[in-house]
């Protein structure tokens, strides 16, 4: 999969973080004055929104590939079992989940769907709140898909199963529709 650069090829599944997962349709270079930059055009699977990465800001962005099957299988058993600690701040609290959704990983983005949902069992999430559980679900559940190379129901099945375990629901889509 790799390059000997360590960089991405045409065709190639990547994610975008809080974006979701794109696909690698070109790599180009621009010259800008003596400088010649190379970019990746990716395009996110779920919005067919098209983004240029430059190569140097790859880092900078998070663009990473899709997890591996090990990877699933560790973000499974934190929802099986994993601890969430939730700010009693709602404003520190979406912070440090706007930060944990930033990050690009996975297992951060897990933690605030985990997180949300053991809150709102105790009390209804914030507007705000909720838009971030249903981009968290979002994320988890197109990622995985993409990584265990299966449709999104079976691994919403999967999550539902793992969540059950520790007495979570797993919120359907079809709950955050208007």
């Amino acid at each position: 999969m790799l390059s000997s650069d360590g960089s991405f090829h045409i065709g190639e599944k990547v994610v975008y973080p809080n974006h979701g997962v794109g696909i690698i349709e070109q790599i180009s270079s621009r010259t800008i004055g003596e400088t010649v930059e190379k970019f990746y055009l990716l395009k996110i699977k779920s919005s067919s929104l098209k983004v240029m990465v430059p190569f140097h800001n790859v880092g900078t962005v998070g663009l990473r590939r899709v997890v591996k099957n090990g990877e699933v299988q560790k973000i499974v058993d934190f929802l099986e079992d994993g601890a969430c600690d939730n700010n009693a701040d709602w404003k520190y609290r979406f912070r440090e989940n706007s930060e944990r959704m930033r990050t690009g990983s996975l297992l951060e983005v897990a933690a605030v769907l985990k997180g949300l949902i053991v809150l709102n069992h105790s009390k209804p999430l914030s507007f705000r709140e909720k838009k971030m559980l249903e981009r968290a679900r979002y994320l988890l559940v197109s990622e995985l898909a993409m990584a265990k190379n299966c449709d999104e129901p079976m691994i919403e099945e999967l999550l539902t199963k793992a969540l059950a375990k520790t007495g979570l629901r797993f919120p359907e889509a079809s709950e955050f529709q208007a």
